[in-house]
């Protein structure tokens, strides 16, 4: 049943995240009725607005402006008018300032509508062809290369499929530090231009992704999909795990390599394992 906005609503719009025959008929008609669409950038969902004809006026709400422009939301709509949120692409609060708005909302009781669109994770995760039953949604990985592996570290052992987006200008380093902290046998998909004319998904190990790309430059913004680790591994107790942190030790490797080493061949966060090869007593001349 199709009604107007409501007044004092907000409205979470999903629009194209590529192809624009992707946007629904509720989230054009929301958009061509509500008192005025706040949107990431004015310019670009003006193309989006004139396409289907759409002339209600917008406003800037982006991760720059939105701690000034949130109060001025709210005073519209507490005096009855209806806002539809829009991001460029895909669905506002994933990946951008638009949870900050909602939040506010929430806690103002103003209601909050969603009205489904596009989503590149979703997407990308549907067509990959790796497990869909459980996944986990990481957003962008820290573009500073040392926090970047530290947080892969954190999330080492997650067995969920997992779901990142990447910039062209880092993917390179990205998928080496994949191989780096975790393994280059896991799979990936790369997937990019997602909905476009020249959509792709690429699918192999991460090892044969680094080969790959160091072939290819990089192009367009990308969603990984990895698979997360299998259960196949047996799990170790500490004493278990202590014995083999002692045993490659003893090869006269340092306690951080060998830290490393046993993160490789257990999926185990590597700081989890350091801290273990730090309580052990051994020879001085291999305590590194």
């Amino acid at each position: 049943m199709q009604t107007d906005p409501k007044p004092g609503t907000l409205y979470i719009v999903g629009t194209p995240i590529g192809n624009l025959e992707d946007i629904t008929f509720r989230a054009v008609r929301i958009l061509q009725t509500v008192n005025l669409i706040a949107a990431e950038d004015t310019r670009h969902t003006g193309k989006l607005l004139q396409h289907f004809q759409i002339k209600t006026p917008q406003i800037s709400y982006h991760e720059h402006n939105s701690h000034s422009r949130i109060p001025e939301l709210l005073e519209y709509m507490a005096n009855g008018q209806a806002i539809a949120l829009v991001s460029d692409a895909g669905m506002p609060g994933i990946s951008d300032p638009g949870y900050e708005l909602v939040k506010a909302c929430v806690e103002a009781g103003v209601t909050v509508v969603p009205i489904p669109g596009a989503s590149a994770a979703i997407t990308a995760l549907s067509a990959a062809g790796l497990p869909t039953d459980r996944f986990v949604f990481e957003g962008f990985l820290p573009a500073k290369a040392q926090k970047r592996r530290e947080y892969l570290e954190l999330i080492q052992a997650e067995s969920r499929t997992l779901i990142f987006y990447e910039s062209p200008h880092r993917l390179r380093e990205s998928l080496q530090d994949f191989a780096t902290v975790w393994s280059g046998d896991r799979q990936i998909v790369l997937a990019r231009e997602l909905t476009k004319l020249y959509e792709e998904f690429w699918r192999g190990t991460i090892a044969e992704a680094i080969a790959h790309y160091s072939q290819r430059e990089p192009q367009g913004e990308y969603t990984l999909v990895v698979a997360g680790i299998t259960a196949s591994q047996p799990q170790l107790t500490e004493e278990q795990l202590k014995a083999e942190l002692l045993q490659i030790i003893s090869q006269g490797i340092s306690r951080s390599q060998a830290s490393r080493q046993l993160a490789k061949m257990t999926s185990l966060p590597r700081r989890q394992l350091y801290q273990l090869a730090l309580s052990l007593e051994i020879n001085p001349d291999n305590t590194n």
